[in-house]
């Protein structure tokens, strides 16, 4: 019995991290279409010669390009950015 409530409760957590990580990369994409884009199109993430080597540096750039363009957005935008971008496009760990 305990193991069967451990399972489920286990399995709940699970389920609502996966939603919230979903809806994060949704708001993302959306927020970079929106903000992103309007400097340059997306194959900047994918070129030879791309300068974003970490997700540190990614961090660093969403930050960076935030500021240069004058687009402001909260903390957990910009993550919700970096995550989008990560997941898409960079593949970090």
């Amino acid at each position: 019995m305990r193991r069967a409530l451990l399972i489920s409760i286990l399995l709940s957590m699970a389920l609502g991290t996966q939603l919230a990580f979903s809806e994060d990369g949704a708001e993302g994409k959306k927020l970079h279409d929106a903000n992103c884009t309007t400097c340059h199109s997306t194959s900047v993430y994918t070129r030879p010669d791309r300068k974003v080597k970490s997700l540190a540096a990614l961090n660093k750039q969403v930050t960076s390009c935030t500021h240069m363009a004058q687009v402001t957005l909260s903390e957990d935008e910009q993550k919700s950015v970096v995550e989008y971008l990560n997941r898409q496009f960079y593949k970090f760990k």
